[in-house]
């Protein structure tokens, strides 16, 4: 039989079959994926073929992903964690107050997406908490997104009409969640699917941060056509499997530009003469927070939260 991934724990998988029903599995022995070091081999969203035993299954295959999003595993160094496969976007909840999400971190969730050309949707939750210069920020920030063909939303997950336009654009898609704890991606999808009830908690007044009210990543099913992926609120977002040079691919405003360097696509837009990138950055044509956010990941610096 053929199902698709619900739930990971790490050692069961809640699999839903063609007829819609939940089957706890378990895998048969230790699965590897071809090229890769993972920490969790089969994710959320996977395809996989399994064996029905009882009221259990058994998992003997994943079938072929169209896209993944991986990050660096938090807790074997060297190795990647995947969040979830075959996605259609990604939708990255960000806040400007209790807490403040850096740009650093939303940079490292759209480049991982970019990497296999999955579309982001970036959305700015609390607005009812913004001032009138937060506010003229979030026409910066949409300003700078949507020219590189990220669309940006303001929003309150308290308000009606905002969940409404959310709404609209996750029909007939599987979507990934991704942010910070803290920004309210639970209440968020208490709204989108009230059925849930996830378990929100406060933001600490000492750290202004939130504390981690998801565990393990999870699918849930809106309609027939419509999934949304809630995943553990994330601390930082390391980059797996990229080289140096390919990172700038991943910017689609500097993806054009950088056949254009002295150099090619040898340069790395740092200090190399005649750079088109860099040229860019000066004009004004790339965003400085943009450039700032690549030059940390090509070289190691820590700005991934």
């Amino acid at each position: 039989m053929i199902g698709r991934v619900l739930k990971s724990t790490g050692s069961w998988y809640a699999v839903a079959d063609a007829d819609g029903r939940t089957v706890a599995c378990r895998t048969r022995g230790k699965m590897r994926l071809e090229g890769y070091k993972e920490s969790n081999p089969i994710a959320v969203g996977d395809r996989v073929a399994f064996e029905a035993i009882g009221n259990e299954g058994v998992i003997t295959d994943v079938l072929p992903r169209t896209n993944h999003m991986l990050r660096q595993s938090v807790k074997r160094a060297g190795h990647a964690s995947v969040l979830a496969a075959n996605i259609d976007q990604v939708l990255i909840v960000a806040t400007l107050k209790q807490p403040r999400t850096s740009l650093g971190f939303i940079d490292r969730v759209m480049v991982s997406a970019e990497a296999f050309r999955i579309p982001q949707l970036l959305i700015i939750n609390k607005k009812d908490l913004l001032t009138g210069a937060q506010l003229a920020e979030v026409d910066a920030l949409r300003t700078l997104y949507e020219n590189i063909g990220c669309q940006v939303l303001l929003i309150s997950a308290l308000h009606d009409e905002d969940i409404a336009r959310v709404q609209a654009h996750l029909a007939n898609k599987v979507t990934l969640v991704a942010g910070h704890s803290g920004v309210g991606k639970s209440t968020l999808l208490n709204r989108l699917l009230p059925q849930l009830q996830l378990t929100t908690a406060a933001i600490s007044e000492y750290s202004e941060k939130g504390t981690h009210t998801t565990t393990f990543a999870e699918m849930f099913q809106s309609d027939a056509t419509t999934f949304i992926i809630d995943t553990p609120g994330i601390k930082e977002w390391g980059l797996m499997d990229m080289n140096q040079q390919e990172i700038s691919d991943y910017f689609p405003e500097m993806r054009e530009l950088r056949l254009a360097c002295k150099f090619g696509a040898r340069c790395l837009h740092l200090s190399e003469p005649k750079c088109a990138v860099v040229q860019a950055v000066e004009s004004g044509t790339i965003a400085v927070s943009r450039y700032q956010s690549y030059v940390s990941m090509v070289t190691g610096e820590d700005n991934r939260k």
